[in-house]
């Protein structure tokens, strides 16, 4: 029968509240007189039929008044005592001024009294009861029982909009405020932290739901940890803020991601640096459809350039932020002139012919080769995309009098173990020597480490794998790397790039180094599964560790001297390293690109740790790599012989 009320109309679920209430009402009258007079003796209510009928009759329009009959049955919580109140005060004092008018021997005023009483009661507890007759009909074996952590606010909000939701039941609230702790909120218990082991346990919860916006996020990934160590799966609610504005509904929980754990506390970027080289601006960038590409193209597109053209060697990549960036234009009412190309960074000619027609202001240099063991393993082509495409994209910014070129470098250039850093050292050499010739083009670079997501980081991995049951692989247990999320990363690539006086080395803060174990395991928590070892050995997800791949570091760095210094943006530093004239870097540059044309795998290696001092491969198996592909190079050309 309650799923038949739940699939009525609210027009008809209004009426029948208010039939309901013109048939009790007259009773809590007849009740009222009956309590007075200390009998059910049907004589006594003789002459009172007309009170009883009028007080529904009036009651009823004054309910209506007061919006208790606008009130959604599945949403009401105790504001709804105000209401019933307030309704029946002004229905009782009414029916005794009227009475007093009317009848010589007027109604004695505790009947009133007890009639409010009673009116008071029914109508407050007929509401919850359909309330809760409504919420169950809801309820079944699937539903998701759930914890809210925070009973402020959001807490409570979150509680109200699950009551009637299809997937979480929420059971209980857990809170730090003492006040709040064994208080009972919209018929959800408080507790405290410290019992939440045993209260999900209980209660059969696997699933915690953050509820507390305000948290900073060194105490919000504080507290998610300690919560996946119970196994406990956490999601976070919308900021209140967004749900106020109406671009999220509080039921939008999402699962907490990593970047939630590392407790990195987000800088305001100064907008004057945001707009400096982009607003108005006609902007290009290389391997547009990257991770860090496509994220710098959406957060320059949000800061209205007159043009942005998107360069990509993937047709599919390409064609997806082209897409993306459309649906941004046509929802934000942007203006913006999108141009896509597909083509390489090697292509000089092509290069030149994009820059100079459209007149290209500011170029975002993101395209390269990043994969470490990959380029390990392709040396060559790792060379000729990331050190000679950069080289030919600079020339042809500068013939195109373009005013700004950031180069996107990497923490990997620092001291380079394998052929990707060193690529990416002498890229930035490369601009570094164009920028002390002089010219119109003004050159930087903006070096950091591994952002979160991106296609070369382990985050993405690590979820496939246990998605899939695991195991885990890890290359050393003591292995750090330093992680920023991808929109800070871009964000600070554009207020750095606005900061360049020419052929600066920009470094950011990318906060304390992470150990990649203890983000593993993290991750297995956050999934609500244990990790299996010697002490958990009733784990589900195992953590291999198969040694460093060729090339592989066990730690990052950041500068290479320490001649560092600040800059306007507290996340921005500003670093002097060696650099190499460019009468002496081209003629080395012209040896390299003979011997890759050549393939002559040693005459590279060579020539790559003479240009790049600080190159230093990591260990046999990466001399082992240098001398297969020599081998190889060697046999094809016997054939071609």
């Amino acid at each position: 029968m309650k799923y038949i009320f739940l699939a009525l109309p609210r027009l008809q679920k209004q009426l029948l509240a208010a039939t309901l209430d013109l048939l009790f009402l007259p009773l809590m009258f007849y009740g009222a007189l009956a309590l007075h007079f200390d009998t059910l003796n049907p004589a006594l209510f003789q002459g009172y039929g007309g009170w009883a009928l009028a007080a529904a009759m009036i009651a009823i329009p004054i309910f209506a008044m007061c919006g208790l009959y606008r009130a959604v049955i599945r949403y009401i919580d105790q504001r709804i005592f105000g209401t019933v109140m307030l309704g029946t005060t002004l229905t009782v004092v009414l029916m005794a001024e009227v009475a007093r008018v009317v009848l010589e021997k007027p109604i004695s005023n505790p009947v009133f009294l007890i009639f409010w009483v009673s009116t008071v009661l029914y109508v407050i507890t007929s509401r919850f009861i359909a309330r809760n007759l409504f919420i169950g009909a809801h309820a079944n074996a699937r539903r998701k029982r759930v914890a809210i952590y925070g009973a402020g606010k959001a807490g409570t909000m979150l509680a109200a909009a699950l009551q009637s939701s299809h997937e979480y039941q929420p059971v209980l609230f857990i809170d730090d405020n003492p006040q709040l702790q064994k208080t009972t909120i919209g018929g959800i218990k408080v507790h405290s932290p410290a019992k939440i082991g045993r209260l999900t346990a209980v209660n059969g919860i696997d699933t915690v739901l953050m509820a507390i916006p305000s948290l900073t996020r060194q105490r919000q990934a504080d507290l998610i940890n300690e919560l996946t160590t119970l196994q406990l799966n956490v999601k976070v609610t919308p900021p209140i803020a967004s749900i106020i504005r109406g671009q999220a509904k509080v039921q939008d929980v999402r699962q907490v991601d990593v970047e939630d754990l590392l407790g990195r506390e987000s800088v305001e970027p100064n907008t004057d640096l945001l707009a400096g080289c982009i607003t108005g601006k006609a902007v290009m960038v290389s391997g547009a459809g990257g991770s860090i590409g496509s994220e710098l193209c959406r957060q320059i597109l949000r800061l209205a350039p007159s043009r942005l053209v998107l360069l990509d060697v993937s047709e599919f990549a390409l064609y997806s932020i082209d897409q993306e960036l459309q649906q941004m234009c046509a929802a934000k009412g942007l203006e913006v002139e999108l141009v896509p190309f597909m083509g390489s960074v090697q292509d000089y000619d092509k290069c030149l012919n994009i820059l100079s027609t459209f007149k290209i202001d500011t170029v975002y240099h993101a395209a390269a080769y990043k994969h470490v063991p990959l380029v390990e393993f392709n040396p060559i082509e790792g060379i000729r995309n990331n050190a000679f495409g950069t080289l030919k994209m600079a020339r042809a910014a500068m013939a195109a009098k373009v005013k700004c070129f950031v180069l996107v470098s990497t923490d990997k250039a620092v001291r380079p173990t394998n052929v990707m850093g060193a690529t990416k050292r002498l890229a930035e050499l490369v601009l570094q020597a164009f920028a002390r010739q002089g010219g119109s083009t003004r050159f930087c670079m903006v070096r950091f480490g591994n952002v979160l997501g991106s296609s070369g980081s382990v985050v993405p991995l690590f979820r496939k794998q246990i998605a899939a049951g695991g195991p885990i692989t890890l290359t050393h247990p003591e292995i750090t790397r330093y992680f920023m999320t991808i929109p800070e990363a871009a964000q600070l690539v554009i207020q750095a790039g606005s900061m360049g006086q020419g052929g600066d080395v920009f470094v950011l803060d990318m906060g304390e180094p992470v150990r990649i174990a203890d983000l593993a395991k993290r991750m297995v928590h956050l999934s609500g599964k244990e990790v299996k070892s010697a002490t958990t050995p009733h784990g589900t997800i195992e953590i291999e560790y198969v040694g460093l791949r060729p090339g592989e570091k066990l730690y990052e760095e950041l500068l290479i001297g320490g001649n560092v210094s600040g800059t306007s943006h507290p996340l921005i530093m500003r670093a002097e390293e060696h650099e190499i004239e460019w009468r002496f870097l081209e003629t080395m540059l012209k040896q390299l690109e003979d011997a890759c044309v050549r393939a002559d795998q040693e005459a590279v290696r060579t020539m790559l740790t003479t240009i790049v001092k600080e190159y230093r491969p990591s260990s046999v198996i990466s001399d082992l790599i240098w001398r297969e592909r020599a081998l190889d190079e060697d046999e094809q050309a016997e054939e071609l012989a």
